[in-house]
């Protein structure tokens, strides 16, 4: 059944398949990225870091609490047909939770394992008020391990969310002109996106120029652009939740040799590490890859970060091209971003992000790899 049902109504039976693997009689979820997966609900969560809500899912029913600031949002977005019971019943969540427990009868009740250790021992305390003896099992992931394989209506989201950012990129390209300070310049790209169907920005974005481009997570600063920099944009759209994530290198004026090979070798590394990525491949070895290319160009010491992680709801999500083995899904939603960074001189990172497909990478990504020259 599980391998049948899309959305929503999917997520909760694969939950629900777990539970029974487990012998979980109940979940508690309190991430605001995991409720927006599970409950299929758009334009609610603000991700504030509050933790407003909570959901507890038993074999039979799908309870949701949250409080007035949300409670008609919730009523007016979730989806047609939805199983979840809403209510604002006081403030007292872990007493809520609690006595869903106790009405379910529940014996064993799985959390997360980031839940915020008040919120836990708040639990544990309404339980015993409650006479309810509950284990509270930690989850290992496992809904981050789900969300990492995305379905049709989760794929579709995020295309949309990179055609805003693609067509951002394409606008920088007519607007980028030396005396445009990096601080102007992600403004300019910001409202872009907002303008043309963006409902928030999926990271802080990165506009780096000249030197700071050889800081990987540079923050756009005061630096006038100049003649010759080498700029470096960062981000991504936001679009019903789900983020986009894309970098570009480009060139203000007419590239030196120097510029030229450090960006063909970029993208000779990301071209070469998309041929090799299938469903079932090891992320590491990926990441590995990405690694000898660089490596034995002679830039070894200057390519250190992680070659790709997963993108959904959050931003940095599973699978990883990284330092650590695992399995990369059919399905998964990936970036490929290897980099060079020259300190005082300059850097380049090449990134695009797409779905694993049984056989390959399809990039959602639609803006040339070729390097870009801003006429000065």
């Amino acid at each position: 059944m599980t391998q049948d049902l899309t959305g929503p109504a999917g997520r909760i039976a694969r939950v629900r398949s777990l539970m029974d693997e487990r012998g979980y009689d109940a979940v508690v979820v309190r991430d605001e990225a995991n409720l927006r997966w599970l409950t299929g609900a758009k334009g609610v969560f603000d991700y504030t870091g509050e933790y407003p809500h909570a959901a507890v899912i038993t074999r039979d029913a799908c309870f949701l609490h949250t409080d007035s600031r949300y409670f008609n949002s919730f009523e007016e977005n979730l989806p047609s047909g939805h199983p979840w019971k809403v209510d604002m019943d006081g403030h007292d969540i872990p007493g809520w939770v609690a006595a869903r427990a106790r009405d379910a009868r529940c014996r064993v009740m799985a959390v997360e394992d980031d839940m915020q250790i008040g919120f836990f021992r708040a639990l544990e305390r309404a339980l015993e008020d409650l006479s309810v003896s509950v284990a509270l099992p930690l989850m290992h992931e496992d809904l981050q391990i789900m969300r990492a394989v995305k379905d049709a209506e989760e794929i579709e989201l995020m295309r949309r969310a990179q055609e805003i950012t693609d067509a951002a990129f394409q606008h920088m390209l007519g607007v980028l002109r030396p005396g445009m300070t990096e601080k102007q310049a992600r403004t300019e790209l910001e409202n872009f996106m907002f303008e043309h169907g963006a409902d928030g920005l999926a990271f802080g974005s990165i506009v780096a120029s000249g030197p700071n481009t050889a800081n990987p997570h540079a923050i756009p600063s005061d630096r006038v652009i100049e003649k010759g920099d080498f700029v470096l944009m960062d981000y991504g759209a936001s679009f019903c939740d789900y983020r986009s994530d894309m970098t570009r290198t480009v060139v203000m004026g007419e590239p030196t040799d120097e510029q030229r090979a450090l960006y063909d070798l970029v993208r000779h590394t990301h071209e070469e590490c998309v041929k090799a990525i299938h469903a079932g491949v090891d992320g590491h070895d990926i990441h590995m890859l990405s690694r000898k290319i660089i490596g034995d160009a002679g830039y070894g010491a200057y390519y250190d970060h992680g070659l790709g992680h997963g993108v959904g709801i959050d931003i940095h999500e599973r699978p990883v091209f990284g330092r650590t083995s695992n399995t990369v899904e059919a399905g998964a939603v990936i970036t490929v971003e290897p980099g060079v960074y020259l300190p005082g001189v300059g850097g380049v990172r090449l990134e695009d992000f797409g779905v694993v497909t049984p056989d390959g990478y399809e990039p959602f990504t639609k803006s040339t790899h070729e390097l870009q020259v801003v006429p000065c």
